[in-house]
């Protein structure tokens, strides 16, 4: 279950609460979820109860208990649990490596993004003429966000920017390879056991988190340079220091062969480099296909 999905299911549980009696509220249009803060509980958790506690005229967590009984047993959640003043809490079912992987091929630039707010986010940030003029349209837009200066233009390992860019111009070039070699991106043997997978995988599986809070902070303040879009860049920058420790892993070596095991490497590298791709659009920088 992505983000998106948990946020519809905790509004449908607040129409259905509204429905029965239990709760008398405007049933609110889009839900926000992300990961818990240090010292929460499961995957997910939303302060939904305490917005809705005030125009209810009840208690948070009688808002957060009417909710969690209405949320509980639903497909792709394990546990739900009340924490604090009111906040509900959710442990997801686990899903494997293959999950993640062809949810994000099939939505492609879709992925992560939220219904009904399509280009919510496109009232980008534009720098002034001056920065754009020194450091580059895309290099000013990312010293707004996570800063840099100078440093943005130096194409090396130490500049997060490089790295997030090159990472998408290599899946990239991994795909035009393995193209060249005759075999094309399928997920169909699992890749977990190997070391830098499981840190891409989770990266690829929270990266619908972070869009959301940037289409919902723009929504609010028809912005991208808030602090939202300053967490999906750092983001980013782990989604590519993944991708690029596992990366080396994908093409066949000498005179081996393309195997099971090397379309599903390919097949989570492409994910990779959309998942790079469409948080580099929504920041407004560009996705070179060639460095």
């Amino acid at each position: 279950m992505t983000p998106a999905e948990l946020s519809c299911t905790v509004a449908r549980a607040v129409r259905r609460a509204v429905d029965e009696g239990a709760l008398r509220v405007a049933v609110p249009e889009r839900v926000t979820v992300e990961r818990p803060r240090p010292g929460g509980h499961g995957d997910y958790a939303t302060n939904a109860a305490l917005r809705l506690a005030g125009p209810a005229g009840m208690p948070p967590r009688a808002v957060a208990e009417a909710l969690r009984q209405r949320i509980a047993g639903t497909r792709g959640i394990e546990r739900v649990e009340i924490t604090g003043p009111g906040f509900l809490n959710f442990t997801l079912v686990p899903e494997g490596a293959g999950a993640v992987v062809r949810e994000v091929l099939e939505q492609s630039a879709r992925y992560g993004r939220g219904t009904g707010t399509g280009g919510a986010a496109r009232p980008a940030y534009v720098p002034a003429p001056a920065q754009v003029a020194r450091l580059g349209a895309d290099a000013a837009r990312w010293d707004a966000l996570l800063g840099g200066g100078e440093r943005l233009l130096v194409r090396r390992e130490g500049n997060p920017l490089f790295r997030v860019q090159y990472a998408y111009a290599r899946s990239r070039a991994l795909l035009r390879n393995a193209d060249d070699l005759g075999f094309r991106a399928a997920y169909e043997h699992g890749v977990e056991q190997e070391a830098a997978v499981p840190a891409l995988v989770a990266a690829l599986a929270d990266h619908p988190a972070f869009v959301e809070a940037v289409e919902a902070e723009a929504v609010e303040a028809a912005r991208t340079d808030s602090g939202a879009a300053r967490r999906l860049a750092r983001h980013l920058v782990a989604v590519a220091d993944a991708f690029l420790e596992f990366h080396v892993t994908v093409l066949p070596v000498g005179e081996e062969k393309p195997s099971a095991a090397h379309r599903s490497r390919l097949a989570l590298a492409e994910a990779a480099g959309t998942v790079l791709a469409g948080g580099l659009a929504l920041l407004g920088i560009s996705a070179p296909e060639h460095i």
